[in-house]
Parts: structure tokens; C-alpha cells; sequence
């Protein structure tokens, strides 16, 4: 089931742009992983399922691997993870996403009908939505599905969404726009 918790409020802000130069970083990634890990974890696992664990294991790795490239001034450590953890689910496409994701969808939509036959007929037609949406998410550019997931998934605002994919605030919202409006089209409800 996804878990669409907003961001903790200290999660993004001045108070979130360590330094992450220094010789001894235990300290610094014990902070970040305990600020950052469970957010980044929801994200990663509504988008790649049982995997998520290692994706956030690899995420980390790959931050303090690649610490001397962060620059507090140009992204919060929040962005800058993120931007990582999605660059690890690039890197590790899975087969079978569209149904991944279908199931997880279905399985978080409550039933309003009273029926069998109703919340039988009612429970397909919402299977089917889901697999129409996760067909045109997954015929989405690269760049565009990101856009989308760390919007949606991860609820980063539009600056983090730019943060973390390093691409101009403007970039995003025009991403976001096009895609959303691409969506409705190729992903209309059953039945309309």
C-alpha cells in the first residue's frame, strides 16, 4: 500500500545543508540516514517494491561515496538524496513494474459498494484504471516519470524536484504539466 506521508517539516530548509566534507562522516550520515531514511524508503518502495531496502542501502553508499560533490548551496541534503535514490532506480529497472504497480495501487483503494457483485465489478474496473495509468506512466520519458514520482511518491516541492534532478524550477513545472496532462488522456477512468 502507498504511503503518501507528508514530509516532516525539518526534513527540508537551511537546517538541512550539512557539511558533509569532513574527514570522520559517521556522525553526519547517522543524522541523514535518521532524518531522511523513512521518507526515502516509502519513495523507493512505491517504486520498486521488495528492492527498496537495497535501493536505500545503495543510496546511501552512493552519498557518501560521492559526499565531495555535495554543495550545501546548491541543494538541501534532502534533494540531493533524493536525486540519488532516483538515479539507483534507474539503475536497477525492474521487469514487471506496470504490474507492481497495479497491484499496489488496487490493493489501497477502499470499496464503497455493498454488493459482491458491485465491489466485484467495481474492484475490475478499478484494476483496470490502475493498469491503464501504470501503461502510461511507464510509456512516459525517463525524465518525465521522475519528475512525476519525486512529486507525487516522494512530495518534494518543485524547487526539491529541480534539486534533485539538477534541472531549472521552470523545467519541472512544465514537466509536471505536460505529463499530468498526458495522464488524463492515455489513462481515462473505465466507464466515461
Amino acid at each position: 500500500m502507498m504511503d503518501h506521508a507528508p514530509p516532516d517539516s525539518a526534513s527540508s530548509g537551511e537546517d538541512d545543508r550539512p557539511d558533509l566534507s569532513g574527514p570522520e562522516p559517521a556522525a553526519a550520515f547517522g543524522a541523514l540516514f535518521d532524518r531522511h531514511a523513512n521518507h526515502l524508503h516509502r519513495y523507493l518502495a512505491n517504486r520498486a517494491g521488495a528492492a527498496a531496502d537495497d535501493l536505500l542501502s545503495e543510496t546511501f553508499l552512493a552519498a557518501l561515496q560521492s559526499r565531495a560533490t555535495y554543495d550545501p548551496s546548491r541543494a538541501t541534503a534532502r534533494a540531493w538524496l533524493f536525486g540519488i535514490a532516483t538515479n539507483m532506480l534507474r539503475k536497477s529497472a525492474r521487469l514487471g513494474a506496470r504490474q507492481q504497480l497495479a497491484v499496489r495501487a488496487a490493493e489501497g483503494l477502499p470499496e464503497r459498494v455493498e454488493s459482491h457483485e458491485g465491489r466485484v465489478a467495481e474492484k475490475v474496473d478499478a484494476q483496470t484504471r490502475t493498469q491503464q495509468l501504470a501503461v502510461a506512466i511507464e510509456r512516459l520519458e525517463e525524465r518525465d516519470r521522475d519528475v512525476l514520482l519525486l512529486s507525487s511518491w516522494a512530495q518534494l516541492d518543485s524547487a526539491e524536484v529541480a534539486e534533485a534532478l539538477g534541472i531549472p524550477v521552470g523545467t519541472v513545472r512544465s514537466r509536471l504539466h505536460r505529463v499530468r496532462r498526458q495522464l488524463r488522456v492515455e489513462a481515462p477512468k473505465v466507464g466515461e
